[in-house]
């Protein structure tokens, strides 16, 4: 029983750590949370779910272009709705996702309906071993999640365009005193972080089986908190707090109630921030006076 859970918590953890890795980039260059992550997601799964019932698309094909629609669509709402405002009036930033947020829900219910409609899947085998089952799914998932983050790792740690975006989160004034392009940087990170989301979103369509406008709710709010908890601005850390929610929402579900398995994941990440406000990887700011 406890490892079927633990299957199950890291397979969606992988979900969430996908998700939650935009957040925590975005806020690692500019110091703000990007609140429309989520439904930029949610709008690149529709646009998955579209290739492949109207236009029978391949699924490998199904998932790239989908995933770069997402990139383009993050990047374009940057250009727009967030690089006009100046990055210090972080409160208009906010309000300004917010928006954006509220607008992509609204434009998906217009465009697809307010229902939930079913998402093209792969045809299921279920594999047991003793008391453990798991599915094809599942395993393409967690692959997929293995495959993206050691992609992610080699990019920003190993690449031109890696060193610039680490410039960046340390200083926009400091990178631009050393000739990086900090717009065009920044709009990558956007971008990056919105691929990944893309790949999450349609993973959790494939394994749910469903897509709907206001799904990017819910998940963003756990990819957040998936953030927050490994320490918001720090990769390892965004990876870190979604396999955590991941596993606790799996174990709560499995051995106290499922009917109150979204709770779980934010009372620990609330103890936990409570203990160690920075989260787990996260560095702890000095404030100078």
């Amino acid at each position: 029983m406890l490892l079927q859970q633990l299957i199950n918590g890291v397979t969606i953890g992988g979900i969430y750590a996908m998700i939650a890795l935009g957040y925590s980039m975005v806020y690692g260059v500019l110091q703000i949370v990007n609140w429309a992550h989520a439904d930029v997601m949610m709008f690149g799964t529709f646009i998955g779910m579209l290739l492949t019932t109207q236009l029978g698309m391949p699924l490998v094909a199904m998932v790239l272009l989908a995933s770069f629609f997402t990139a383009a669509l993050s990047m374009g709402i940057e250009r727009v709705a967030y690089r006009p405002i100046k990055v210090n009036r972080r409160m208009a930033v906010l309000v300004s996702a917010l928006g954006i947020s509220t607008l992509l829900q609204n434009l998906a219910q217009l465009v697809f309906g307010t229902g939930t409609q079913q998402f093209p899947t792969l045809e299921q085998k279920v594999y047991t071993y003793g008391n453990v089952s798991f599915s094809n799914i599942q395993i393409v998932i967690l692959a997929i999640t293995a495959i993206m983050l050691i992609i992610l790792y080699f990019l920003v740690y190993r690449t031109k365009m890696g060193v610039a975006m680490r410039a960046v989160s340390v200083s926009v004034q400091n990178a631009k005193l050393m000739g990086i392009n900090t717009n065009q940087t920044i709009g990558l990170t956007f971008g990056i972080g919105a691929f990944l989301a893309g790949i999450a979103g349609i993973c959790v369509g494939t394994y749910y089986n469903a897509v709907y406008p206001t799904m990017g709710y819910l998940l963003g709010m756990k990819a957040f908190a998936s953030a927050i908890l490994g320490g918001i601005g720090s990769i390892p850390g965004a990876v870190l707090g979604g396999f955590v929610i991941g596993i606790i929402e799996s174990l709560g579900a499995g051995y106290i109630s499922s009917g109150y398995r979204d709770a779980y994941a934010f009372i620990i990440m609330i103890i936990v921030l409570v203990i160690r406000p920075s989260g787990f990887l996260g560095a702890k700011r000095i404030d100078k006076v």
